[in-house]
C-alpha cells in the first residue's frame, strides 16, 4: 500500500514520472519548433543544425528523466521541464543572435558553447542528484560552505574588470568563472544550517519602534556583517547584482526562519542606506543610476550629457520593447543587434521582447515565477527544517535574480549586469542554476517520499494480525511491542521541526 494516492491504485511516483516525460516531451517540441522557425525566417530553409539541436534537446530530456527515475521517483513533475524549457529557449535566441552578431562585429558562434555548457551544468546536476542521497548531508558543512563562499565572492577584486568597471571574473589562463553564481548557493546553505540552529534566539522579542517590533540590539550583529560585506563588494568590485542578491537571500531567510516582520523592515532601511552611499560615491555604480534616471541622454550632444552615462544600452533596450508591440515582430525579424554586444547576456530578454513581443516576456516570467513556486512548493512540503530553509533560499535567489535582470533591462531598477537564469549566455551560471535545479529536486522527492510513508502507515496497521493475550497483557515481550522513543521517527507525533536540529542526520 505504500506509495498510493489516495484516490487510486496507480502509485504516486509512477504517476509524477509519466506527467514529467509528457512534459518533457512538449519542452523538446516546443524548442524544436522555435529553433526552426528561427532558421526559416533567417535563411528561408530548415538546415541540419535544427534537427541536431531536436535530438541534443531530447537525448538530455531523456537523460534528466532517467536519472530522477530512479534516484528522485517522487520529485515533482514540473521542475525539471520548466528549468529544460527555459534553457532550450535561450539556446534559440542565442542561435538566432549569432549570425547578426556576426556580421555586424564579427563575433564568433555562441550557440554551439552554449549548448555544450548545457550539457555540463545538465551533467553535474544529473551526478549530484544521484550522490547526493539525503539534502540533510550539507549541513555538516555549512561552515565550510561559508569560508568557500568569502573566499570566492572576494577573488574577483583581484583581477581585472569588465569593459564597464564591474568585477565580477576569476581568470585561469584562458578559462574564466564567475564565482558569484556558486556563492549564492553556499550562502543559502549555510543561511539554513545556521538559522535552524538559531531561529529561536533570533526571534527574541524586541522594542517596538512605530508600532513595529523590532530585533534586539545584540541580534543585528548578523545583519550587520552581511551588510557591511554587501557593501564591500560593491565598493572593491563594483558588482551591484550581487551584492543585491546576497543581502536579499539572507533577509528573506531570515524572516521565514523567524516570522519577524522587523527583519524585513531594517533589511529594508539598511539596504536603502548602503545603496545611497555607495550610488553617491563610487563612479560606476553611480554611471548605472544616471543611466536609469536618463536613458535617453545618451542622444543628447556630449555638451549637454549628464555625467556618468556609459551607453545607449538601456535606451535601446526600451526602443526593443516598443517596437516589439503585443505579439512583437517574429524570431529573426527584429534588430537586436542595436543593443550591442548585451544582447547576449542581460539585455537577452529585450530580444525577447522585440521579436516575441509582451506576450513573450509574460510567458517567460511566468515560467520563471512556476519554477518559484515550485521551489516554495518543494519548501512546503520538506519534512526538516534544513530542506524548509535550503528550498526556500534557492527560490528566493532565482527570484531575486530575475528580478534584478528583468527590473534592469526594462528600466525598473538600475541596470545590474547579471545573466538571466538559464537564457543568458554564460557557463558559470548555467552551471551553478543546474546545481540549484538539482537540489530542488532532491528535496521535494525527500518530502513526497516521507509523507507517502505517513498516509501508507494506518493502512498498513489495518492490515496487522490483532496481537495475542499474552501480547496484551506484557506488551513488553510481544514481537510488536512499540517503543515511545521511536514515535516521532515513525511520523504519529512529528514536530514543528522534527530531526531539523541534527547536523548529522
Amino acid at each position: 500500500m505504500r506509495g498510493l494516492t489516495r484516490g487510486g491504485s496507480r502509485p504516486v511516483a509512477t504517476r509524477r514520472r509519466r506527467a514529467e516525460a509528457l512534459l518533457l516531451v512538449l519542452v523538446v517540441a516546443v524548442a524544436a519548433f522555435g529553433h526552426a522557425a528561427a532558421a526559416m525566417a533567417m535563411t528561408g530553409e530548415l538546415p541540419r543544425a535544427t534537427y541536431e539541436f531536436a535530438a541534443s534537446v531530447a537525448l538530455i530530456a531523456l537523460a534528466g528523466h532517467l536519472t530522477v527515475r530512479r534516484y528522485a521517483a517522487y520529485a515533482d513533475p514540473l521542475i525539471l521541464p520548466l528549468a529544460l524549457l527555459l534553457s532550450g529557449l535561450g539556446l534559440v535566441l542565442l542561435y538566432r543572435l549569432d549570425p547578426t552578431y556576426a556580421h555586424k562585429f564579427k563575433s564568433e558562434a555562441t550557440a554551439s558553447g552554449q549548448l555544450i555548457w548545457t550539457v555540463i551544468g545538465f551533467a553535474v546536476a544529473l551526478v549530484t542528484l544521484a550522490a547526493l542521497r539525503d539534502h540533510r548531508r550539507l549541513q555538516r558543512y555549512i561552515y565550510l560552505c561559508m569560508a568557500t563562499a568569502l573566499v570566492l565572492l572576494m577573488a574577483p577584486a583581484f583581477f581585472p574588470g569588465d569593459t564597464y568597471g564591474a568585477k565580477r571574473w576569476i581568470f585561469i589562463g584562458s578559462f574564466s568563472l564567475q564565482p558569484g553564481e556558486f556563492v549564492k548557493i553556499m550562502i543559502a546553505v549555510f543561511f539554513a544550517g545556521y538559522l535552524v540552529v538559531h531561529k529561536d534566539s533570533l526571534a527574541l522579542t524586541g522594542r517596538k519602534v512605530f508600532g513595529v517590533r523590532l530585533p534586539p540590539g545584540r541580534q543585528l550583529a548578523p545583519i550587520l556583517a552581511i551588510w557591511v560585506l554587501s557593501l564591500l563588494v560593491l565598493i572593491f568590485e563594483r558588482d551591484l547584482g550581487t551584492s543585491l542578491i546576497f543581502f536579499g537571500l539572507f533577509v528573506v531567510m531570515l524572516y521565514v526562519a523567524t516570522e519577524r516582520a522587523g527583519w524585513i523592515l531594517t533589511g529594508l532601511v539598511m539596504a536603502a542606506i548602503g545603496a545611497f552611499v555607495v550610488g553617491s560615491t563610487e563612479p560606476h555604480v553611480k554611471g548605472r543610476i544616471v543611466a536609469w534616471q536618463h536613458p535617453f541622454d545618451i542622444y543628447l550632444p556630449p555638451a549637454q550629457r549628464p555625467p556618468g552615462l556609459i551607453s545607449d544600452q538601456a535606451a535601446q533596450a526600451l526602443f526593443s520593447f516598443g517596437s516589439g508591440g503585443m505579439t512583437g515582430t517574429g524570431l529573426g525579424r527584429g534588430h537586436p543587434e542595436l543593443v550591442g554586444f548585451a544582447g547576449r547576456s542581460d539585455f537577452i530578454l529585450s530580444t525577447v521582447g522585440e521579436e516575441l513581443g509582451l506576450a513573450g516576456v509574460m510567458a517567460v516570467l511566468v515560467l520563471y515565477a512556476l519554477l518559484v513556486q515550485r521551489g516554495l512548493r518543494a519548501a512546503l512540503g520538506a519534512h526538516d527544517g534544513f530542506g524548509k530553509l535550503l528550498a526556500t533560499g534557492l527560490a528566493a535567489a532565482l527570484a531575486l535574480q530575475v528580478f534584478v535582470v528583468a527590473g534592469g533591462v526594462t528600466g525598473l531598477i538600475p541596470l545590474t549586469g547579471k545573466a538571466l537564469p538559464f537564457l543568458a549566455k554564460g557557463g558559470s551560471s548555467l552551471v551553478a542554476n543546474w546545481v540549484m535545479i538539482a537540489l530542488l529536486i532532491r528535496i521535494s522527492d525527500s518530502g513526497e517520499r516521507r509523507r507517502e510513508a505517513e498516509q501508507a502507515a494506518p493502512e498498513a496497521e489495518l492490515t496487522q494480525p490483532a496481537p495475542s493475550p499474552r501480547a496484551e497483557a506484557h506488551p513488553q515481550e510481544g514481537r510488536g511491542a512499540v517503543f515511545p522513543g521511536r514515535l516521532h521517527r515513525s511520523g504519529a507525533t512529528s514536530r514543528l521541526w522534527p530531526e531539523a536540529e541534527d547536523p548529522h542526520p
